[in-house]
């Protein structure tokens, strides 16, 4: 090949590699512009009013680096790329959860947000609607809300409560910690979140068959994945696995259902005091029972909720503890204290003694704010 040859062949390579250069930068620029023509441009002059941001890829959004943000040891990067490339505004606007989005990121900003009831309504994902359940207090309206949470609430909040449970408890927590003791080695958030799953199916559903109890942390532990993943309903998302997920644990829970209602007809079978019996016998001041789809959304979302911020929450204050000896000294020398006063033939927790707690009840205070700002 002369020298002529060779520079008309360079050159033509460098002619296409900068034509597909170009197309890319353009059809870029396309696909970054696709969720403002179908969102801010209709807002006419109003959309220059928004705040600076980044309304991300077609459809997608923002949720790709969201995800990925929460995936590593520094979720904060999220916001933080936001800071880097429109500076310190205090709110953003994005594309999350299929929606065009404020993102705010100032303590004035968010208080204002969460305090202010007539300029904002609480509000989820629709998609995350459809995994917790258009009945749980997440899907229905505030006076809805007030009376789902007025009869739902005694079971599982407050002393009273924690004392029908209390043995169990014990019993359970003391059995993980000896069988983690003879283990070489645990991953100990997802021992824990199993620990407060079983802690809280048995406040559910009392001595429901370990199969049962099995199947249900199978779904949920998919269901739950779900909840934070992109809402793709197609064959191998987490999404789509956790759609299916909760469709068998409504089965489940609604043969559960079915199966106490059927009991409660036999005056000769002993009645259980779970919340699951509490849900379906209590009653509003007009005499209305929830119906089974109620039943099934609220104990969903109480398991959600408390299954996370329980399980969390303990990792955090084994952490914390960790790193501060003389706070888990405090905390170890006060638990000493309660056992060596107790009399010789008790047996066991008593709620007397968790109200004596002082100093621990101040370290999971303590470690719900700290572990909030991790």
């Amino acid at each position: 090949m002369n020298s002529d040859s060779s520079w008309s062949w360079i050159w033509g390579v460098g002619v296409v590699g900068s034509m597909i250069g170009g197309s890319m930068m353009i059809l870029k620029w396309v696909m970054k512009r696709v969720n403002w023509w179908l969102y801010e441009r209709k807002l006419g002059e109003k959309q220059y009013s928004l705040p600076p941001g980044d309304m991300g890829w077609p459809f997608i959004g923002n949720m790709w680096s969201f995800l990925r943000a929460f995936k590593t040891t520094h979720p904060d990067s999220f916001v933080d790329s936001f800071v880097s490339r429109f500076g310190r505004t205090g709110m953003y606007k994005a594309f999350m959860f299929g929606n065009p989005s404020i993102i705010v990121t100032t303590p004035e900003t968010c208080k204002r947000v969460l305090t202010d009831d007539d300029a904002f309504k609480p509000g989820w994902p629709a998609s995350t609607m459809e995994l917790i359940g258009k009945k749980s207090f997440i899907g229905i309206s505030y006076e809805e809300h007030k009376r789902l949470r007025r009869l739902t609430a005694a079971p599982v909040n407050g002393h009273e409560a924690l004392s029908v449970y209390v043995h169990y408890i014990e019993d359970i927590v003391t059995s993980a910690l000896d069988k983690w003791s003879n283990l070489e080695r645990i991953e100990f958030l997802t021992q824990l979140r199993r620990l407060t799953f079983r802690i809280i199916m048995y406040i559910f559903l009392s001595s429901e068959s370990d199969h049962v109890l099995e199947a249900l942390e199978r779904e949920y532990t998919k269901l739950n994945c779900g909840v934070r993943a992109m809402a793709i309903n197609l064959p191998g998302f987490a999404y789509h696995k956790a759609l299916k997920a909760r469709k068998n644990l409504v089965a489940t829970l609604q043969s559960v259902v079915d199966d106490r209602r059927n009991r409660s007809k036999d005056d000769n079978f002993p009645k259980k005091k779970d919340m699951m019996d509490a849900l379906l016998s209590v009653e509003d001041e007009n005499g209305r029972k929830l119906e089974d789809e109620e039943i099934i959304d609220v104990l969903l979302m109480y398991l959600n909720a408390g299954h996370e911020s329980s399980g969390h929450t303990m990792m955090w204050a084994t952490i914390f503890l960790q790193e501060h000896p003389e706070f888990l000294q405090k905390a170890k020398a006060e638990q000493e204290m309660i056992v060596k006063k107790r009399p010789p033939t008790q047996k066991g927790l008593t709620l007397k003694e968790i109200r004596e707690m002082d100093y621990l009840s101040k370290v999971y205070d303590l470690t719900v704010l700290m572990s909030q700002s991790n």
